[in-house]
Parts: structure tokens; C-alpha cells; sequence
């Protein structure tokens, strides 16, 4: 039997549904494997299909999806039409965009034709205007914040050790450089997760944006480096590289590559050593334990970055000698045997 949350959020589908969907037969909400938020995503078996979404709103901000998503299609961009909300409840009826997104079409022959799409997708979202009600500021003291996540969380939780204060103070001062480099970036529109699964593939093979609700007015590399150095699919060091110097000739930036590939490779930084925590986070607090297998891959990531910088070199020494000896006990890790997946 449904509990009455669930009755109401049924009844509240079938009195919110557009004229233009019909339902076939009694009313079906296939629930669907949801994404790190507090959200639960149900397929209706409407048709056309749509998607139900029960999303907590003491926990997630559901009037920035909808605000969002209106901006963004109000320039032309693909998100997932709203067809009904209901805010007090958390109840938001849209636009189902299928099951296809980037990441299993992602393979050596076609991550170059692929990635030219999301590339060119992203410089649209980064010509985006400011709006400062819409976008917050990605500022010290949010990429700070971010940053000490994998203090608690990564280091102390998951993994037992009881930072000292030399160790603190060691991370403290790789964080201001992370974020020194990160405020000295020109700031644009950030998604903020724009990588593979945040990517879907429509039928007139459109690419349409998912998981944009916590955009912010931030660096230029970060959705560069989400989308290269997904944390769910790596490719070769080089050909990473050689895609983010390309795209800065399409943005036009009057700097050198090498100083762009330092904002990107400590913007990339940045971004890992956030993941870290927020990774180990869902396994412990909210028992989403399949992230952590995805940690591996942010670890090599964050070391790579770390090792060929002077600011992050300290951290990498204490990493390796501090950490990876506590890896080998861990159930989920794996390590690498490439660099490509």
C-alpha cells in the first residue's frame, strides 16, 4: 500500500498531467535510478512518456531547477520542458528526454566527434548573461568549503586519520592557491556538473542538459575540466591537453596555453579533491555506496594535477605516503592499469 506522501504525489500526477499526454491504462510510475541529490525520478507510462519528480524541497532547491531551466530554454538551450510543479511538495512533472545520454556512447573512434558537440554546447551555456539573482557567486569562500569536504569526509571518515594541525595548515595553503587561481579566471556561466551523464542524446541527436540546478557565475575551466576529466570516463593525459588548448583558441582568450592548461589542470584540482569528499559523503551518510568505486579514478586524477605543480607538489608527497599505504585495505579500490577507459 502507498504511504499517504506517495498517494498524494499520484493523485497530484494524474490531476497535473498535460492534455496532451494520455495515460495507457491505470497509472505506472517506474521508479528510475536517481542522481546524487535527494530527488526520486519516476517514469510514467503516459504517452508520450514523461518524468515525475519527487524532490524534497527542504532539501533541494527546486525553484532554482525551474528558474534555471526557463533561462536557459529562453536562449534556445535543451532542457526538460516543466509541465507542472507543485513547490510546497516537491512535486515536478517534465519532459522525458529518454535513457541515452553521453557516457556508454563514449568509446576511442567516437569521443572525438562527440566531444566536439559538448564542447560547442558548452561555449553556448558560457556566452549565457549574468544574472546574479539566478547565479550565485562560485566565490572563495563556496570553493573553500567545497575543498574541506575531503578533510572530514575522504580523510577522517572514510579512511580514519585524525588530520594534525601541520596537516591542516598544509592543505589550507594549497586550497588559497587552488583558489587564487580560480578567482584570477575570467567567470562565466558554470553547470557545475556538465560531464558525460549529465548529457543526453535526443532523437534529432540534440544534446540536452540534466542536473543544472546549482549553476553558478564561476571560472571558465571548471565545466572544461568536468567534461575532460570525468570522473566516470578518462582518456590519455596528452589528448586531454591538446582538447582544452583547442577549445581556448574557440573562446579567444588573449593568453598562452601554458597558462591556460594551469587554470584547467588546478581548477581540475580543485574540483577532485571536492569529489573526494562529496563521494565518500554519499557512501557514508547517505549510503550511495557505488560512488566510492569511482574514487580510484578522482585520486588519479588529483595526483597527476598535483604532481606537476609547485603549489600542489606537498600535497602529493603527503598523499602518497599518508594515503595510498590505507588504499590497498579499502574494498573499492582498484588501481588503474591504463590511462584510458
Amino acid at each position: 500500500m502507498p504511504n499517504k506522501h506517495q498517494q498524494h504525489f499520484h493523485e497530484w500526477i494524474q490531476a497535473s498531467l498535460p492534455r496532451a499526454s494520455r495515460l495507457k491504462g491505470a497509472l505506472v510510475a517506474d521508479q528510475l535510478v536517481g542522481d546524487a541529490g535527494f530527488r526520486c525520478y519516476y517514469r510514467l507510462n503516459t504517452e508520450p512518456s514523461l518524468i515525475a519528480v519527487d524532490s524534497p524541497p527542504f532539501k533541494e532547491n527546486n525553484p532554482a531547477y525551474v528558474n534555471i531551466a526557463m533561462a536557459l530554454q529562453s536562449e534556445g538551450l535543451r532542457t526538460p520542458i516543466i509541465h507542472a510543479v507543485d513547490f510546497t511538495h516537491g512535486f515536478m512533472l517534465l519532459e522525458d528526454f529518454g535513457v541515452q545520454s553521453l557516457h556508454p556512447l563514449l568509446n576511442d573512434q567516437t569521443v572525438s566527434q562527440l566531444y566536439n558537440r559538448a564542447e560547442t554546447l558548452l561555449l553556448e551555456l558560457q556566452q549565457l548573461p549574468d544574472n546574479e539573482q539566478l547565479y550565485p557567486r562560485y566565490d572563495a569562500q563556496l570553493l573553500e568549503d567545497e575543498m574541506v569536504l575531503f578533510n572530514q569526509w575522504f580523510v577522517t571518515d572514510l579512511l580514519g586519520i585524525d588530520l594534525e594541525a601541520a596537516e591542516i595548515a598544509m592543505l589550507g595553503s594549497l586550497y588559497a592557491s587552488l583558489i587564487e587561481s580560480a578567482e584570477e579566471q575570467p567567470q562565466v556561466w558554470v553547470h557545475r556538473d556538465y560531464h558525460s551523464r549529465n548529457l543526453m542524446v535526443l532523437e534529432n541527436h540534440e544534446l540536452g542538459i540534466i542536473d543544472f540546478q546549482d549553476a553558478l557565475w564561476g571560472p571558465i575551466t571548471y565545466d572544461l575540466v568536468s567534461l575532460l576529466k570525468d570522473c566516470y570516463v578518462r582518456w590519455p593525459a596528452q589528448q586531454t591537453r591538446q582538447r582544452a588548448t583547442a577549445f581556448k583558441e574557440q573562446l579567444g582568450l588573449e593568453i598562452d596555453d601554458q597558462q591556460f592548461l594551469r587554470w584547467f589542470d588546478l581548477m581540475g584540482l580543485q574540483r577532485h579533491i571536492k569529489v573526494m569528499g562529496i563521494f565518500a559523503r554519499l557512501a557514508l551518510r547517505d549510503g550511495k555506496k557505488g560512488y566510492l568505486n569511482d574514487l580510484p579514478m578522482v585520486i588519479e586524477y588529483s595526483l597527476e594535477a598535483a604532481r606537476d605543480y609547485p603549489e600542489g607538489q606537498a600535497f602529493c608527497d603527503w598523499f602518497e605516503h599518508r594515503i595510498t599505504p590505507l588504499l590497498g585495505s579499502q574494498s573499492w579500490y582498484v588501481q588503474s592499469q591504463g590511462s584510458a577507459l
